[in-house]
């Protein structure tokens, strides 16, 4: 199968990239080459940045593919993307079109309403926002299967977890807490539930749909289990093999109390839970990976980079999450009166 994956240097491009040259496909990729990262051996790389399409029209121009995985991210942080002039350029010659949207294209006011399925609104607050910009982009690309047929597919994954992880605010931050037997603080007495999935059951999933149908013209919600985030901490103080030091905030702080003391899924914004019920129905689709077995996974490729031995905090140039242990060993010790 020849594909064309629009990303490919960080997290869910990355794995991307490796499951479908593992699969013997062959594999070109389309970023602006700023981000530094070491593709596979066999791998194209075409250089252009999707904003400016005189630049991919000279790479992409009488190339047939007969799979695009979109997984270019937050494309808006480059100032916006011609959606219109990307699929102009495309339609016609790709056999399956696959973007990865996220569950931020929902319309967001809908929080604490459970299950999350396909058919809810979405958020119509446009392209300066990452929720809005997501679902912009799809209807863009639902418009145009509805007038030209365009065989394309969107996934929204909730929260992607797993090797590579550029968002550090997540499991990377978790594991240290732990390994350092630092304080651990759980918002809304940890009762904020929401969505995980491993990034191998989506990148499974997106390689699995090609060619079917009946996927085409469709959105589909993509993850594994939803879990508190008293669950969350529970199950990765396991797999690490500690007893956490948990740390409740209460919802009236005092006053100066820091923020930026917990990941921003544990906050009462990503209290949300997707259904998987269309993706079972029309794809079979079933997660290989559930939370806790994920999770060790992860914790094993944590643990084989080095990164248990990390001194300093980790942060990404798009999504510029990180942590500050200084600031929750404050919060911590304000909320314990010493």
């Amino acid at each position: 199968m020849r594909t064309l994956v629009l990303g490919g240097s960080v997290f869910v491009g990355r794995r991307l990239v490796e499951r479908l040259v593992a699969g013997g496909h062959q594999v070109a990729v389309l970023n602006r080459g700023v981000t530094p990262t070491a593709l596979p051996d066999g791998v194209e790389h075409l250089v252009a940045d999707r904003t400016d399409m005189d630049a991919m029209s000279r790479v992409l121009s009488g190339r047939q593919w007969d799979a695009i995985f979109d997984v270019s991210g937050f494309v808006m942080v480059a100032g916006g993307g011609d959606i219109a002039g990307l699929l102009d350029l495309v339609d016609g010659s790709v056999g399956h079109y696959v973007y990865v949207s996220s569950i931020m294209a929902y319309d967001q006011s809908q929080v604490g309403v459970f299950p999350w399925h396909e058919e809810l609104d979405v958020d119509r607050g446009g392209p300066r926002s990452y929720g809005g910009f997501k679902a912009m982009a799809e209807g863009e690309m639902l418009r145009r299967h509805a007038s030209t047929g365009f065989p394309v597919t969107i996934v929204r994954p909730a929260a992607i977890y797993g090797p590579y992880n550029n968002i550090y605010d997540m499991e990377t931050p978790m594991f240290l807490r732990l390994i350092q037997r630092r304080p651990i603080l759980v918002p809304h007495s940890g009762l904020v539930t929401g969505s995980y999935g491993h990034v191998d059951d989506l990148c499974r999933m997106m390689i699995d749909l090609i060619g079917v149908d009946v996927a085409k013209g469709e959105i589909f919600n993509a993850t594994s289990e939803a879990v508190t985030t008293m669950h969350y901490v529970t199950t990765l103080s396991s797999i690490v093999g500690v007893e956490p030091d948990v740390v409740m905030v209460p919802d009236v702080r005092p006053e100066g109390f820091p923020t930026g003391v917990y990941g921003h899924l544990f906050g009462e914004r990503h209290h949300a839970v997707l259904s998987m019920d269309k993706a079972r129905r029309l794809l079979g689709f079933e997660p290989e990976l559930g939370f806790e077995d994920g999770h060790r996974d992860t914790y094993a490729w944590f643990k084989k980079q080095g990164w248990d031995r990390l001194d300093g905090p980790l942060s990404d140039p798009v999504w510029r999450s990180s942590w500050d242990f200084d600031a929750e060993a404050r919060a911590a010790k304000m909320l314990r009166g010493s």
